[in-house]
């Protein structure tokens, strides 16, 4: 009976052994996943596991099925994982209501740029991720956790409920690199851009951990870009544009040509300007508008009049902000309780700023402006 005990005991002991090597950084980074300051819808985990981006593009990922499917293959190992994203288009196969706001201004000190965020959605729970990959930049993205089947009902409470959590690394919808470089994806209606040519093919959000792990400047981002096809998942009935700014001051917005083979188009910052802006319209000069126009933005998400708003505002201070009034000129154009037709309710689910000269990143949850959460690199 206590050779049988033994034999037993270890098979269990080498069972967990091959477990322990198999996924020691995955488990490392679900067991690093915790609610911030008790704020059981806002998250923190530091990403422990190896992702290989290289592999990612090869497969031409560009749905977010796809990447579900291969977020799963990757944790499971041949393993089958439950994981879908609670993201859902409507009956008419759009998804308007995912409208943000993103600006790069000057330090008031004339030391640095603040890199300025609103992500409007639906209350949804939100994930900081801070990732360290062997190849590549250290970076804090953030993520909405309802991307990869989190909500206000499922949260990652225990072990098993967290394991869907390592999908964050593959879907930054914001971030900052140890470089300084952000970026951030604002999204415009009917505008998901179709790319195809003998390039590999990327995904909404593949993009910009690609920009975070492996650029320092704009200029090294827009190269980047030229090398790959950006394909976003049109049955989510939404497409984006990008904002990405270094910490030298310069900053594009990336948008899509949908009248000409889905061609990039690239909207500078000009060289003398205090500040750069953008929100949920097309501001490529083919495009572009003062009046409101839904062929080229979202005029139900008072894009036009967010854009005029936190134009005003950092004009009035010749695009030179402390952390303080930057965090003010999110706040002039946050949502809260915005009624849709269908009876749905969106509310601005955080609004970020990045010091892009320190690396930290400053978020307000869910409106909740008497509180700011600090993140950083540092250990």
């Amino acid at each position: 009976m206590k050779k049988i005990l033994l034999w037993i005991l270890g098979i269990i002991v080498a069972l967990c052994a091959a477990v322990a090597i198999i996924w020691h950084g995955e488990i490392a980074s679900i067991l690093s996943v915790r609610s911030v300051d008790g704020n059981k819808y806002l998250y923190m985990m530091e990403y422990k596991a190896a992702y290989d981006l290289d592999d990612v593009v090869a497969k031409d990922i560009d749905e977010n099925p796809e990447l579900l499917d291969y977020i799963i293959g990757r944790i499971g190992k041949g393993i089958p994982i439950k994981m879908k994203s609670a993201q859902v288009a409507d009956e008419d196969g759009n998804l308007e209501t995912f409208n943000c706001t993103s600006f790069q201004a000057q330090k008031a000190d004339g030391n640095g740029f603040w890199y300025g965020r609103n992500y409007d959605y639906y209350k949804n729970p939100t994930m900081v991720t801070i990732s360290r990959p062997k190849k590549g930049y250290a970076s804090i993205g953030v993520s909405d956790m309802s991307h990869f089947g989190y909500s206000l009902d499922k949260l990652p409470t225990s072990f098993m409920k967290k394991v869907s959590c390592l999908a964050a690394v593959y879907a930054p919808v914001d971030g900052i690199n140890e470089k300084g470089l952000c970026t951030s994806i604002m999204a415009l209606p009917n505008q998901a851009s179709q790319q195809a040519t003998d390039k590999h093919d990327v995904g909404t959000t593949i993009i910009m951990r690609l920009w975070l792990d492996r650029c320092a400047t704009v200029d090294e981002a827009l190269a980047l870009l030229e090398t790959v096809d950006i394909r976003h998942d049109a049955t989510v009935g939404s497409g984006y544009h990008y904002m990405v700014a270094d910490a030298n001051g310069d900053c594009a917005v990336v948008e899509f040509d949908k009248e000409d083979g889905w061609k990039t188009m690239i909207v500078r910052k000009e060289p003398d300007a205090d500040y750069m802006l953008v929100t949920n319209h097309l501001l490529s000069e083919k495009y572009y508008t003062t009046e409101p126009d839904i062929a080229v933005g979202n005029p139900h998400s008072k894009s036009w009049w967010r854009y005029e708003t936190a134009t005003a505002y950092l004009a009035g201070h010749q695009g030179k902000l402390t952390l303080e009034e930057a965090q003010e000129c999110l706040a002039q154009v946050h949502w809260k309780d915005l009624l849709w037709e269908d009876g749905t309710v969106e509310d601005t689910q955080y609004s970020n700023v990045y010091d892009q000269k320190s690396i930290t990143l400053s978020l307000r949850n869910w409106n909740t402006y008497e509180t700011t959460n600090f993140f950083t690199l540092e250990k």
